[in-house]
């Protein structure tokens, strides 16, 4: 299980180190009068550090250097 987890955290960290963040459009509401709407997309961005996937991709490899070898 250990080594899994491990993997998956590698992968996750790899992933951010590549891609340090994301947008999406959000589709907001202006003005809703009755009959009358009126919306404007609305450009997010979620941003995170690189270090924070160093972090998780070193804590990966411990995970999977530390774990026991299963029979």
């Amino acid at each position: 299980m250990n080594r899994i987890i491990g993997l998956v955290l590698i992968i996750i960290g790899a992933i951010m180190i590549i891609w340090t963040g994301f947008t999406y459009i959000e589709k907001e509401k202006i003005v809703d009068a009755g009959p009358i709407q009126i919306s404007a997309d609305r450009q997010k961005t979620v941003n995170w550090p690189p270090y924070l996937g160093a972090i998780l991709l070193v804590g990966g490899t411990v995970i999977i250097a530390t774990a026991k070898k299963s029979r």
